[in-house]
This record gives structure tokens, C-alpha cells and sequence, in this order.
């Protein structure tokens, strides 16, 4: 106790420290990274200590297994799944389209872009699901296969500079917490919005 070691008490005071910025951490991707750390230091530390069961568990455990069960977990509960129709979602690999067609192209792509553009701040990112028509889009969001769908509202587009986009398309969430975090940015998004709950729907029925 007379010649303390001083790096083990510096490799001990990362644990409080490390566990401190895994808790203020808002990023869930950048929280993997650090409970990555925090497991490394505990190892280290209970390894210097002598105990290499304990060490030899948490590191297995407490940090490989649990980081490999986080990041299973992240990435399929931060997805945003939108139901779209095929036509629209063959849009993005199409050359060749009649001038009408390329006007519905670039507001389709860029009502995607600003949907990805917002949920990309709550560290969401955005899966489309190509459905064959209009029926098969709302039975998906009824069966909450989805949880919004975003399709035409009418199919024949005109060359009109006074044409108004948010009636082209209509986006419909099932989910209100997401609804609300896009309705926010309204004015954006280039497309109506509108919530349905599709419980209260059910028990209606």
C-alpha cells in the first residue's frame, strides 16, 4: 500500500466514467461503441486483479455477446418501414420515361430524401416495401406489416408550373409518434399526411 499502483487506479476510474457516457449517450450507435469500451476496461481491470474467470466471463458475455444482442436489437427496432407501390418504387432504376413520368420520379425521390432527411435526426433510417397495388398498400398497414404507406393520390400528373405537389401524394402512418415527428416538418415533405389507428379501427369493427 506504500507504492500504490497508480494505472490501475487510472484504468479503475475509466469504469464510472465510461459507464457515465453510455448513460448521456443519445446516439444508439455511438452506445454500442462505448459499452464496447466499458466491457474492455472491466475485463482489464478484473484480469490485473487476478481473476480470470470473471475476466474471461465478461469479456464473452458481458461484452461480445451483449454488444452482438445490441446491435441485433438497434437495427430492427430503428427502421421505419413505408409501403409504396410498385410502380413507384421501380422509379429509381428506370432510364428511360416520358417527361410526365419524370415529374412523378423527382417527387417521389425527393419526398423519400426529405422523409429519410428527417427521421435521420431521431437515428431512424427509412425501408421501403413495394407493394402491387393500392388494396395490398392499406391490407399491409391494417396487418401492420408497415407502419405508413405513401402512394398517388391520382395517377395523371400535367406539366403545370402552378401545380400543387402536396396533392399528388398521400402518406398515411399508423404509428402517431412517427406521424407527429413528420407532420413537424410539413412543409417539407411534399406529400398530405394523415394518422389512422388501426386498433381502435379493429374494435370498431
Amino acid at each position: 500500500m506504500n507504492n500504490p499502483d497508480f494505472s490501475l487506479y487510472l484504468i479503475t476510474a475509466l469504469l464510472p466514467l465510461s459507464a457515465f457516457l453510455l448513460v448521456i449517450q443519445v446516439n444508439p450507435f455511438h452506445a454500442l461503441v462505448i459499452r464496447g469500451i466499458l466491457g474492455a476496461i472491466a475485463t482489464l481491470v478484473y484480469a490485473i486483479l487476478g481473476a480470470g474467470d470473471v475476466a474471461l466471463t465478461e469479456a464473452l458475455m458481458g461484452t461480445l455477446l451483449a454488444i452482438t444482442l445490441y446491435v441485433i436489437a438497434v437495427r430492427s427496432s430503428l427502421v421505419m418501414k413505408l409501403g409504396v407501390l410498385e410502380t413507384d418504387f421501380q422509379k429509381e432504376t428506370q432510364a428511360s420515361i416520358s417527361t410526365e413520368e419524370k415529374e412523378k420520379k423527382d417527387l417521389f425521390l425527393l419526398i423519400i430524401s426529405n422523409f429519410k432527411k428527417i427521421i435521420r435526426k431521431y437515428y431512424l433510417r427509412l425501408e421501403l416495401l413495394s407493394y402491387k397495388d393500392i388494396n395490398n398498400l392499406e391490407k399491409a398497414l391494417q396487418e401492420k406489416e408497415v407502419h405508413g404507406i405513401c402512394f398517388p393520390i391520382n395517377n395523371n400528373i400535367k406539366n403545370n408550373e402552378n401545380l400543387d405537389h402536396k396533392n399528388l401524394y398521400e402518406t398515411i402512418f399508423r404509428i402517431e409518434r412517427l406521424y407527429e415527428i413528420i407532420s413537424q416538418e410539413n412543409s417539407n415533405v411534399e406529400t398530405n399526411l394523415s394518422y389512422v389507428n388501426i386498433k381502435q379501427n379493429k374494435e370498431e369493427n
